[in-house]
Parts: structure tokens; sequence; C-alpha cells
């Protein structure tokens, strides 16, 4: 019997592997924990009430889903009375190297590739200065379960995902991307980069 991959999955940082990627740059080398399934009731349990475009479907341009979702993120700190992100073109090459990478590899893993979550936004230079911090959020689904949505409520209720959105954090870089992985075609997958640099 061929194995069947749920319609939606997390991919979740352990706490601890997120403190230690966020602390300096010296402690870059984080274990990360495996996947775990999140059904599609999970993905609907919060109500986003919200100033943000509403109702952006899967088949909405890439740019209106990747705004829609920088928009949330931006109000949701706002309601806890944290500052916004701002977007940052390096952590959105980084997002979309990685976001490459997860479809190129066929892997949906914050190691994909075999490299180090923080391996693109290294890459993009975003680590360059001696103290850092970065984080990463990701989730793909197909249809409903990917969209802007679906996704954003699934990470406010992951509390390792939460932990990034609203954490010490001054920008951020998103990516969508939309191809195949694990046999299912179409899929919507999210890349969420964050960072700042100690001042």
């Amino acid at each position: 019997m061929p194995c069947r991959l749920p319609r939606f999955l997390l991919a979740l940082a352990a706490a601890a592997a997120l403190l230690a990627a966020t602390t300096t740059a010296a402690a870059a080398t984080v274990n990360l924990s495996e996947a775990t399934s999140v059904g599609p009731a999970t993905a609907h349990q919060a109500t986003v009430s919200s100033q943000c475009p509403q109702s952006v479907g899967p088949d909405a341009p890439r740019a209106v889903q990747e705004q829609a979702m920088a928009c949330l993120v931006n109000e949701t700190r706002g309601r806890y009375g944290l500052p916004p992100l701002s977007e940052s073109q390096t952590l959105r090459q980084s997002a979309v190297a990685k976001g490459q990478d997860l479809i190129d590899c066929n892997e949906f893993s914050h190691t994909a590739c075999g490299r180090e979550f923080s391996y693109w936004i290294r890459e993009t230079g975003y680590l360059s200065s001696e103290c850092w911090r970065a984080g990463e959020n990701l989730a793909w689904g197909v249809d409903g379960p990917g969209t802007v949505d679906a996704i954003f409520r699934a990470w406010m209720h992951s509390p390792s995902h939460r932990e990034n959105i609203l954490g010490d954090f001054g920008e951020i870089g998103i990516d969508l991307r939309v191809g195949d992985l694990g046999g299912l075609d179409d899929v919507h997958l999210w890349v969420q980069h964050f960072g700042s640099h100690c001042a």
C-alpha cells in the first residue's frame, strides 16, 4: 500500500533550537524537530478578524498572497503591542532560495538538501554582522489548507511558529512557491525568514 502524505504539514522547530539560532552567530548549528501533521480542523479553529485582504484564494497572484501574509503578521504583532516587521529584500532572497531547495530536493524540512536552516540566510549576507537573530517558519498545503488564512491560523496555533511571528525580530522575508512536493501537485509551500541585527 503506498504511503499517502497528509494534505497539510507544518515543520515545527523545537523551542530550544529557535533560541539557539537567535542568540549569536556562534550558535548557528541547530537540531530541528521532525515535521508534524496538523489536520485541517486545527487550521480553521481561530477566527482572524482583520484589516488585511480577506479571502485571498490559492489562485491569487503569489505577490498578493505574500503581501496578505505580511499584513497578517504585522497586524497580529500590533495586537500584542509589538512593532511591525520591515520587509527585508535580503531575507526575501533567502526565503526564495529556501523554498526552491524544498521543491528541488523534494524534501519538506528545515534542513532540506542537507543544509542547516540558516544556510540561505547566511549565504545572502544577512548574518554577516557579529550579532544577529534568525528564525524560520515553513508550511505547505494543497487547495484550502494552503491559503494565506489557513497557514497563518495554523502557525498561530503552533507555539514555535507563534514564537517566531511574535518574536524579537525586526525584519521578515516571505516566499510562496507553488509546485510538486511529495508526489502532490500544486502544493502551496510557504517560507518565512525572520531576522534582526543587534543594536
